[in-house]
């Protein structure tokens, strides 16, 4: 499936949460932190909202890399979470849609004050 996203682009503040979940998690990969990011996110119940994110950091990561093997899940996960949110499914908002929901779910793990570790991670996926 062809993404409308070709390069994963993080702002100063997404690096500076990256940073801080690399040294909580000790998950050196930045593609790995920024999946969870996106997933975690994407489980909210509200739209995130519709900030100018200025995508000003060094950290580039072609999309390929980023999804790995759950590249496509990941893209049909983001255009079900547009059509839920009664939003076009065109390129432009989907690659919109992925840096609001990438930046907010970097800001959501990054601000969680229990994360320490890895297994604390895992457990953020568990349903209650």
């Amino acid at each position: 499936m062809e993404s409308p996203i070709k390069t994963v682009r993080v702002s100063q503040a997404g690096e500076e949460n990256l940073n801080k979940l690399k040294r909580a998690t000790k998950i050196t990969q930045w593609n790995i932190l920024c999946r969870w990011a996106l997933c975690c996110s994407l489980k909210e119940i509200s739209i995130p909202s519709p900030v100018a994110i200025k995508t000003d950091s060094h950290i580039e990561i072609a999309w390929d890399t980023f999804g790995g093997e759950i590249a496509d899940v990941l893209l049909i996960a983001l255009k079900q979470r547009c059509y839920q949110d009664g939003l076009n499914l065109d390129r432009d908002t989907l690659r919109k849609q992925f840096t609001l929901h990438l930046h907010r779910g970097l800001g959501y793990l990054a601000g969680n004050e229990d994360l320490d570790s890895i297994e604390k991670l895992v457990q953020l996926t568990h349903i209650n």
